[in-house]
């Protein structure tokens, strides 16, 4: 059986080595509860792929750790 690489784009991305250590502010903005901590680093990541992007966890990020990879037309 032949293994077939895929890459997969996920809506919201989290840089760890960006992202303050226990800083909560995307992780509270975000109404589809789709960031979370992750208890071993202590720092944001999307626990979920369910983003409809609605910008908060962008755009209260103070160290630009969040990522949008959605299309122009959906933001």
């Amino acid at each position: 059986m032949a293994l077939v690489n895929n890459r997969a784009d996920v809506p919201v991305t989290i840089d760890e080595s960006k992202c303050i250590d226990g800083c909560r502010l995307c992780v509270d903005m975000c109404p589809l509860d789709s960031l979370a901590i992750n208890p071993e680093t202590n720092k944001a990541y999307m626990h979920v792929d369910e983003c409809w992007y609605c910008g908060p966890c962008a755009a209260r990020c103070p160290t630009d750790a969040v990522t949008i990879n959605m299309p122009y037309l959906l933001r």
